[in-house]
């Protein structure tokens, strides 16, 4: 039955690969191998401006706008440096082996070139327009760097990689606009990016079966250890996040008010979206055989969109209404 199950969802991953590059063909080859789908990613910049209570204020959207502009840039570096770095491999594996450097549609060096001047770009762009957050954004390019040339071939250090990379995201968004950081925003942010990541190493098990030669890496995840880990992860995430909305507001007085909000009555009403939202994932990456590609599920999934926009509506409730 598993292996059926491998069998079906190699297909289903190789036909939604298959349609996905039919619209991709239509772009030119190198605008393909920015990744610009994969910006879907940097929103989570926007994290700090909505939970502040800031996101009305014009100046601070402006100051979050260059932020994810400039994380833009740089996550398209990083993704032409990593694409560089696994041109071989890519060129064997059955799905990456279409994208515009492994298939030698983009050479080597105009690929260098342009992920050197995008990252200089983004760096540039915040050094003149939001020095506050430049940091965020030179940590994550050394951080990608690092990850790319030998991170990444490490077992668990990896997904600790991406839970890194989205945490400088929400820090660039909370010093752009200069407000308190939420010790609960990064423990949140942490554990939902470690819960995807290990979510999505599931899905490539699955999908890639007898393929997942060509990640060696795979084989290190590809036992029963990575379902109890989902299973750690998703649960402190939920504990965590009900913690959040649970905290009387004069314990966080004792933190310098870093995070007002937490305590107020009205949050407790997000926790059913919540908990709805990762029973969902883990029903689409376990039933389903998804989650190769998590910010086009996220988005794609419509019981999943319901739950981003119930939850979003109680938030808008309580913070700003």
């Amino acid at each position: 039955m598993e292996l059926c199950l491998s069998r079906d969802a190699r297909n289903q991953t190789r036909k939604s690969e298959h349609n996905r590059t039919g619209i991709l063909k239509t772009m030119p080859p190198l605008l393909q191998a920015l990744r610009m789908r994969q910006w879907t990613k940097n929103m989570v910049v926007f994290a700090g401006l909505a939970f502040s209570g800031h996101a009305t204020s014009r100046v601070d959207i402006h100051h979050t706008l260059l932020a994810f502009f400039s994380f833009c840039l740089a996550s398209s570096a990083v993704y032409l440096f990593n694409d560089l770095q696994d041109r071989d491999r890519d060129s064997k594996h059955p799905i990456k082996k279409t994208r515009p450097i492994a298939s030698g549609a983009v050479s080597t060096t105009t690929a260098l070139a342009l992920s050197i001047g995008l990252a200089l770009g983004a760096l540039l762009l915040l050094h003149f327009c939001l020095p506050s957050s430049i940091s965020a954004v030179a940590c994550y390019l050394v951080l990608q760097v690092l990850y790319s040339l030998w991170l990444k071939h490490v077992v668990l250090v990896d997904a600790f990689c991406i839970a890194a990379g989205f945490l400088l995201r929400v820090l660039a968004g909370v010093w752009a606009i200069d407000v308190p950081l939420s010790p609960w925003l990064v423990v949140c942010t942490v554990e939902i990016a470690l819960f995807l990541a290990l979510c999505k190493r599931k899905a490539e098990i699955v999908a890639l079966g007898e393929s997942s030669s060509t990640r060696p890496l795979l084989s290190q995840y590809a036992t029963s250890g990575l379902d109890l880990m989902i299973g750690v992860v998703a649960s402190s995430t939920v504990v965590t996040y009900a913690l959040y909305t649970l905290l009387p507001s004069t314990l966080l007085q004792l933190e310098v008010q870093m995070d007002s909000r937490a305590g107020q009555p009205g949050m407790i009403w997000t926790l059913p979206f919540v908990f709805y939202g990762i029973l969902r994932y883990l029903h689409l990456v376990y039933q389903k055989d998804r989650g190769q590609n998590p910010n086009r599920l996220l988005f794609t999934d419509i019981p999943l969109l319901i739950a981003l926009a119930g939850y979003a509506g109680v938030v808008a409730q309580v913070i700003y209404l």
